[in-house]
């Protein structure tokens, strides 16, 4: 096939630019970004092999070369590796970030392109760090298995073009060729010299687990004028997890987790754990100090990387942790278990279930003493990861072990001076004669503030979880209760305190209630099947009106949720709650049995909507009764 040009799409051409212009801070980083890929390769390449030996084609010995060379001004770096075919070429590298690239520009328009290197590496642009430093990327790849000589040559010079042809490479795998631009052929960018390319490598790749080398020119010791060339393996390749832990500095783990899992900050936490027995493992986690954008889609790929005796067997291993720790980067070597290993022996591997329960309880180990004794980075934790820990109690209501596992580590914002709390905490400050804990869910902490059930609340001093994500109710409904005391809605028809002067009132509202049956009946026909029931309530103090729903059943929130996922046949039960002791309930009186009574029910509802952060459906018939009333 001919030498073709292609066009990025527009949306590919700004993302360029940014990573050209103003993302990378750190020039060098583009060295590791493609040593970070070669090494990728390799890995794909030799998970293959496990179960198609023929496509090492009598080569398993794995390398990546690096060929800086001040003639051409270039910086070459190889690997013999998995390659790519034509079409992966334009998939893999002719469109950058692919479906996410949209999502990326958004997210860096609301960071308003500051800390965008952290974004990064959840959007696969890595590769592209290359145009910091050259003016031109050739990139020349043969995919493994073939059975000639037949490759593939890409080319760019970042502006908006690429072409793509067929040409012929000798071996399998990607080498790409970066033409420099000046300012990095002299200096101390100088990226053509050896010596500052081993540095780099040293300093940004040291533990990558296969060998890096490189062409030194060597002077002959007896003749000064005779050199020759020598090639070096310029990474150390000892796996960091093998090392004890006392020997590992801080800033180790931090640039292995960068390598290794294409992070951009330093990890939230490390753990690195090693267990003797009846079972031998080492494993080195981190949760990273970001989640990633697509933590919680479906495209989202979990799971840690396995190897056997320090040989990497697999990518990306979703057996050892339950999903509600998806977030978890790291690896576990074993040597119990073998280099073969499929992904369906995983799953029943007695060994896997072993040290996957143990990494669970150890995680959780920790968390819990981040919570006690660092409580601001354990809320950190909480805003990238809390949902991770919520959806898992929701999805396990049925058994109920992971709302066990985790409740204790639940936070919430509350009434408590707008601070986090955990469940504990909260019980400990319950009043005496409190038997439930209470919550209020909403789109934020000013909206929950504004209902009228919270200024009963207020007043007795009692304290109200807030609830802000839409997951959040279905959480507590799967947990049912903490320490005896079970969750209780401020928006749910059973709200009611239990104090003697509530009981009183109560009692009043009933008899009230008797005495305005028939009013009732028809503010509920009026509002036809807008609400399943009109009632009074001795729950507000100053609010006229409230809607809250049935005892069971999805409330307000969950019925948006569901909406939102294009369910909308789980519908919250509404009901009218109006405060007998509240100005209006006497103006709804004297409208009763009048021309004016339907529209005055449904300005009683739609307040109730808004004050839920609900806008009625009809918005605009909604204003033309306000203007009415005030005309009158």
């Amino acid at each position: 096939m001919s030498k073709q040009t292609m066009e990025f799409q527009a949306e590919t051409k700004r993302l360029l630019d940014l990573v050209i212009n103003s993302i990378y801070t750190n020039k060098e980083i583009f060295l590791r970004e493609l040593i970070s890929n070669a090494s990728d390769a390799i890995d794909k390449l030799h998970f293959e092999s496990l179960t198609n030996h023929d496509i090492l084609d009598n080569n398993a010995e794995y390398e990546i070369f690096i060929v800086p060379d001040a003639e051409s001004k270039t910086i070459t770096i190889s690997d013999n590796g998995i390659g790519m075919t034509r079409d992966e070429v334009i998939t893999n590298i002719g469109t950058i970030a692919k479906s996410g690239t949209k999502a990326f520009l958004e997210q860096l328009k609301e960071n308003g392109g500051d800390s965008t290197e952290e974004l990064i590496g959840q959007f696969g642009v890595g590769f592209y760090s290359a145009f910091i430093v050259a003016d031109k990327v050739t990139l020349i790849t043969r995919k493994a298995g073939q059975d000639n000589n037949s490759a593939v040559k890409w080319e760019s010079d970042g502006t908006g073009e690429f072409t793509i042809e067929e040409c012929e490479k000798e071996t399998r795998g990607t080498a790409i060729t970066l033409h420099l631009k000046s300012e990095f052929t002299e200096g101390e960018d100088n990226f053509t010299e050896s010596h500052n390319i081993e540095r780099l490598v040293k300093k940004y790749s040291d533990y990558i687990r296969y060998p890096i080398k490189m062409n030194f020119e060597v002077t002959d010791k007896d003749d000064k004028d005779k050199k020759t060339i020598e090639v070096r393996t310029v990474n150390s390749m000892q796996p960091l997890w093998t090392k004890n832990k006392a020997d590992i500095k801080p800033e180790e783990y931090n640039d292995f987790f960068k390598h290794q899992f294409h992070e951009w900050e330093e990890p939230l936490e490390v753990y690195h754990t090693k267990a003797e027995g009846t079972i031998e493992y080492t494993a080195l986690l981190c949760i990273p100090k970001k989640a990633p954008m697509d933590l919680y889609y479906s495209n989202f790929e979990p799971g840690l990387q396995l190897y056997s005796r320090h040989v990497f067997i697999m990518d990306k291993c979703k057996d050892f942790l339950p999903d509600y720790l998806r977030f978890m980067k790291g690896l576990v070597d074993s040597p119990d278990l073998p280099l073969n290993i499929s992904r369906e022996l995983l799953q029943q591997s007695r060994e896997v279930k072993k040290i996957g329960k143990a990494l669970e309880k150890n995680i959780l180990k920790q968390l819990a003493k981040m919570l006690s004794a660092d409580r601001q980075k354990y809320e950190q934790f909480w805003h990238e990861y809390g949902k991770s820990f919520k959806i898992g109690i929701y999805n396990d209501a049925f058994t109920g072990q992971t709302a066990k596992d985790l409740k204790d580590l639940l936070i919430f914002q509350s009434s408590n001076e707008g601070k986090f709390s955990t469940l504990a905490e909260y019980v400990t400050r319950m009043k005496p004669d409190q038997d439930k804990i209470y919550y209020a869910a909403a789109k934020d902490a000013k909206t929950i503030e504004q209902l009228p059930q919270m200024e009963l609340l207020k007043d007795r001093g009692i304290e109200v979880i807030y609830l802000f994500d839409p997951v959040d109710e279905f959480t507590l409904e799967a947990l049912h209760e903490y320490d005896g005391k079970h969750f209780q809605s401020i928006s749910r028809e059973d709200f009611k305190l239990d104090d003697e002067e509530a009981k009183t009132a109560q009692k009043q509202i009933d008899d009230l209630a008797k005495d305005n049956e028939a009013l009732l009946k028809d503010v509920k026909e009026a509002l036809k099947d807008k609400v399943t029931e009109v009632k009074l309530t001795s729950q507000l103090k100053s609010g006229a009106v409230c809607l809250v729903t049935g005892a069971h059943g999805p409330s307000l929130i969950m019925e948006k949720t569901f909406e939102a996922m294009n369910n909308p046949f789980f519908k919250a039960s509404k009901i009218l709650e109006i405060n007998p002791n509240h100005a209006i309930f006497n103006k709804l009186k004297e409208a009763h049995g009048t021309d004016g009574f339907n529209d005055f029910c449904d300005l009683l509802y739609c307040q109730a909507l808004l004050i839920e952060g609900i806008l009625p459906d009809n918005h605009v018939e909604l204003a033309n009764k306000i203007a009415d009333l005030m005309t009158k």
